[in-house]
């Protein structure tokens, strides 16, 4: 058996994974604050009539 080759592909520098990574973090905190807009979005639309609904 032989030893595993290391694959051809592409190799990011440093500065590259950092980008990414503050890119990606600004995708995900853009996704929450969305999801967190609709919630508040919805719950406001609903009014306090919400608290009075039968169980």
């Amino acid at each position: 058996m032989s030893a595993p080759q290391e694959t051809e592909g592409l190799r990011l520098t440093d500065e590259e994974k950092a980008r990414r990574a503050r890119r990606n973090k600004a995708i995900g905190f853009g996704v929450a604050g969305l999801c967190l807009l609709f919630y508040v979005i919805t719950v406001f639309k609903m009014g306090p009539a919400i608290l009075s609904r039968p169980m």
